[in-house]
């Protein structure tokens, strides 16, 4: 099913931090094979913490299960020659350095696929390959601000806010991971591989696709509105008597039922409320009058009172309350990986279920250099080109002989 259908695929994964780490991770919970290659020192996203997972950081378990690591030096002549030989037989290579570093290592679109003409060769980058921003860094938090992002964040007056989960990051390499899935589609067809362009700032604006059309339609600027939808009401977080609950009775019949449930009928008929189109113009009122009902008792009675009703609604839930949910069981997206140093290493897990397959287990994030000798092995480097590397300090190994 799902979580074997790239088998035989095999990936370099030249990625770091979130959004390349996401893609590859992706193609590896579809059964590629997946080779990531890191410097001696291992790349930044194992320093990023707290929280910590041995000496690696959560964020690096968090978007590497599933992978073999070969250490590499990048900078020495010998490792260039040694991925040379590894994209002979790789299907996919997919690098997030800032645009022109690969080509400066040796390691180009052009210069691989002269090697290998159906690689299938994807960057991720900031901006892009190409324009006046190609060759600037970005990370998920400068995107989310130059995207637009940060000015929807937040509560009216208050500072722009970022989304604290690396949402750009993470759809970011859904996007790459779409891509590979397309081109390998195209292959099969035209026997060509390919040059991939995925940047973050694209994925920043695909993500705000309504709330950039709702602009570009009438050349409004969104203001913040905290939990609020702009094209939407009631559809927001409330405050209970003890808690918070995310109310969503726009449509249909909802707002009328939800009156009745509240014992305020008189709102169905009040002008300011008779559509969603009036209660997004009167968003605050309408919050003032539901607030003042929703806090006089606790989120439990109302989560039962409008689930009865038909009303959609949850309350807003922090980690500790997500940890419990039972439908995460259900879907199998809290995963514990065997890690031979760690022990159980629990994460969420790939996203989309297969509903005729039975679960597959998960392989941990790997060890910085891991896995260099046996994928040289399986790639037909000898017992005494592989001693040669590590003598010249282009492999790193942490596997034992």
């Amino acid at each position: 099913m799902l979580r074997n259908a790239l088998d035989g695929l095999t990936v370099l994964d030249f990625t770091q931090i979130a959004a390349g780490p996401t893609a590859t991770m992706l193609l590896a919970d579809m059964g590629a094979r997946v080779i990531k290659v890191e410097p001696r020192e291992g790349e930044l996203g194992r320093t990023l913490g707290p929280a910590w997972v041995g000496e690696d950081s959560a964020l690096y378990h968090a978007f590497n299960r599933g992978k073999q690591c070969i250490g590499l030096d990048l900078k020495h002549p010998d490792s260039i020659e040694v991925i040379k030989r590894l994209v002979l037989q790789a299907d996919v290579l997919i690098e997030s350095m800032r645009p022109g570093v690969m080509t400066r290592l040796g390691l180009g679109y052009e210069t691989l696929a002269a090697l290998k003409p159906d690689l299938i060769y994807c960057s991720i980058s900031a901006y892009g390959q190409e324009g006046p921003y190609s060759d600037r860094a970005g990370v998920d938090g400068i995107l989310q601000a130059d995207s637009g992002l940060m000015s929807l964040i937040g509560t009216p007056g208050s500072a722009p806010c970022k989304v604290q989960a690396p949402v750009v990051d993470v759809v970011t390499g859904y996007m790459a991971c779409m891509a590979v899935l397309a081109k390998l589609h195209a292959r099969q067809h035209d026997g060509l591989g390919g040059h991939l362009d995925v940047s973050l700032m694209n994925s920043a604006l695909a993500l705000q696709q309504s709330s950039i059309t709702s602009y570009l339609s009438d050349g409004k600027l969104p203001t913040r509105i905290g939990s609020g939808a702009p094209y939407s009401a009631p559809n927001e977080a409330f405050q209970t008597e003890d808690g918070w609950l995310m109310v969503a009775a726009y449509n249909g019949n909802r707002w009328p039922t939800l009156c009745k449930v509240l014992n305020h009928e008189e709102w169905i008929t009040d002008p300011r409320f008779v559509s969603s189109a009036q209660r997004v113009i009167h968003r605050a009122e309408m919050c003032a009058a539901l607030t003042d009902v929703f806090m006089r008792k606790p989120t439990a009675h109302w989560l039962q009172v409008l689930h009865e009703a038909d009303i959609l609604c949850s309350k807003v839930a922090d980690y500790s309350d997500l940890m419990k949910h039972p439908q995460l069981a259900s879907n199998g997206m809290l995963v514990e990986l065997n890690h031979p140093v760690h022990g159980a290493v629990r994460v969420p897990g790939f996203p989309i279920n297969s509903v005729q397959a039975a679960q597959t287990p998960y392989a941990p994030a790997p060890q910085n250099g891991e896995h260099s000798r046996s994928v040289l092995r399986d790639f037909a480097f000898s017992e005494a080109q592989i001693a040669a590397l590590e003598a010249s300090q282009a492999l790193h190994c942490s596997e034992p002989l």
